[in-house]
């Protein structure tokens, strides 16, 4: 047996320890450059929270391009958006917002960023977008979370026109959240498209 399959045997044996070996030197090298994105997301991020937007954006651009493939490298594009959208550049927003979530489909973060599309869209003037954000997001968030994106979809819906669409959000955010702060306010809004129709 060992005459006839000998070299089979040893040659499989040998394949499985280089992709073993290979394996685990592929594995540490992925944690080494996730962690070492980690570390400069977080300075980043500290410049953000500081204020300093175009040394954040700038360093996070840099972790994207560099790690990439990283759980933080795909971060960083989210980073990108906020530096983005709180100086007013809502088209390199929503560019990097969608990058973001085209990595990461689920989690906080994830939630985050939609909310922040979200807001950015309806910043840029494309209502029907952020409208179907804002909808999206509802129930994904605390109570008082889902009546504010209710009422922001309700808003873009009448910035499109769409006095029906209005009403059903408002509806919506009374019939499921009539406890918010956001209730008053929309049955003053609710009552005045009503009879305004």
């Amino acid at each position: 047996f060992w005459d006839q399959f000998g070299r089979i045997i040893v040659g499989v044996l040998a394949g499985i320890a280089v992709i073993a070996v290979l394996y685990v030197f592929w594995t540490r090298s992925r944690a080494t450059n996730e962690s070492a994105a980690a570390t400069r997301l977080a300075e980043a991020t500290a410049l953000f929270w500081q204020g300093e937007y175009a040394r954040s954006r700038d360093m996070a651009r840099q972790i994207a391009e560099e790690f990439g493939t990283t759980r933080s490298g795909a971060d960083a594009h989210r980073l990108m958006g906020d530096n983005a959208h709180w100086t007013g550049d809502f088209t390199t927003a929503i560019a990097e917002y969608r990058i973001y979530l085209q990595k990461e489909k689920t989690g906080l973060l994830a939630d985050a960023a939609r909310r922040s599309l979200a807001y950015s869209l309806e910043s840029a003037g494309q209502n029907a977008d952020a409208a179907k954000e804002y909808e999206g997001l509802v129930g994904k968030c605390d109570r008082e979370s889902s009546a504010e994106f209710l009422a922001a979809s309700a808003r873009c819906h009448l910035a499109l026109g769409e006095r029906d669409a209005a009403i059903k959000s408002l509806r919506r955010l009374l019939d499921e959240f009539a406890d918010t702060s956001q209730s008053t306010l929309a049955r003053i809004r609710l009552a005045e498209l009503e009879t305004a129709g």
